[in-house]
């Protein structure tokens, strides 16, 4: 029977998804997601720490990095708590209260993260079409203005989602498709009119997601039109490489966010579930424990202070 009274959210409850095919090894793959978790938390306050502590790296560069930074970290914090309860302690149930939160706070994180992207879109479009008003455009008090309307229209976005989902009617046990709560996937466990649920839910996705991604792709087309005017080709290589860091933090965010959207409407059927959950993972798991790694390697400044920390513990 469902629950039809709203103020009963808490008595009915969701099945998390073990790895298919691996649920007997949960122990096992705890380890690696583990780890996972473990370099993404110690890459993402390293940086933060780097940023924070050496000020000739208070540009705006640096203070959207440690904006990416906190993105990751906030998106880790909101899957660890069901994946470690799932993989570590093979407690798979979750009650609809707990995770309906989760759901708003992973997908929060997701927009803040995809939100920060384009604000550094916008900071590589602005240093190489306009060098010489770079400092004047970004300050830090704009860019405290855009960390502040990025949060804003994240939690304004998702705080309807939540709050629907409670109207709905669910199964007493519903079993979800993966190791966390995210909306599709608790959305298509209730009973009768999902019409409204699923019209917002597509339209924070359009409105967020999708406008960033558009917003980011034309950003790159001012940059390269830009960096095909400069007549040496020393001087091009120089303007592209400051770009580099930046997309491929934007490919490892929207890669397997697009793959998982085309798979969910047209090849779900025809792939096995290890597919679709394999992408689901490196959507949320991958770009918080590399994003770090890329612009430690690619950033001579970044670099360069983890070089001196790492030499300085081992005197």
């Amino acid at each position: 029977m469902a629950i039809r009274n709203n103020s009963n959210a808490s008595s009915f409850l969701f099945i998390l998804m073990d790895l298919p095919g691996l649920e007997s090894a949960h122990c096992w793959t705890a380890i690696p997601i583990c780890s996972i978790y473990v370099l993404s938390v110690l890459g993402n306050i390293t940086v933060m720490y780097i940023v924070k502590s050496v000020p000739s790296l208070h540009t705006p560069m640096y203070l959207f990095l440690s904006m990416l930074s906190m993105a990751d970290l906030g998106l880790s914090a909101s899957t660890l708590p069901s994946m470690a309860a799932v993989f570590l302690l093979g407690q798979r149930k979750v009650e609809a209260v707990t995770c309906f939160v989760q759901l708003f706070f992973i997908h929060t994180f997701s927009v803040i993260e995809s939100a920060v992207l384009l604000a550094m879109a916008f900071d590589r479009c602005v240093a190489i079409r306009e060098p010489l008003r770079y400092a004047t455009i970004l300050t830090t008090k704009r860019i405290g203005a855009i960390g502040l309307v990025i949060v804003t229209r994240s939690v304004a976005l998702h705080l309807p989602l939540p709050v629907l989902l409670r109207q709905l009617q669910f199964q007493p046990v519903s079993a979800l498709a993966h190791s966390y709560c995210v909306h599709p996937d608790v959305l298509r466990l209730a009973r009768f009119s999902t019409q409204v649920s699923s019209g917002l839910g597509l339209f924070v996705m359009l409105s967020s997601l999708g406008l960033d991604a558009v917003l980011i792709f034309l950003s790159y087309v001012l940059i390269l039109k830009t960096v095909l005017r400069i007549a040496s080709n020393a001087e091009r290589l120089k303007a592209f490489n400051t770009c580099i860091s930046h997309i491929c933090a934007v490919l490892l965010f929207y890669t397997p966010l697009v793959s998982l959207s085309m798979i969910h409407r047209f090849g779900k059927k025809n792939l096995p579930a290890q597919v679709y959950m394999l992408l689901s993972y490196l959507h949320f798991l991958v770009p918080p424990m590399l994003n770090p790694v890329v612009y430690s390697v690619k950033t001579k400044e970044i670099r360069v202070r983890i070089l001196r920390m790492v030499y300085h513990k081992k005197l």
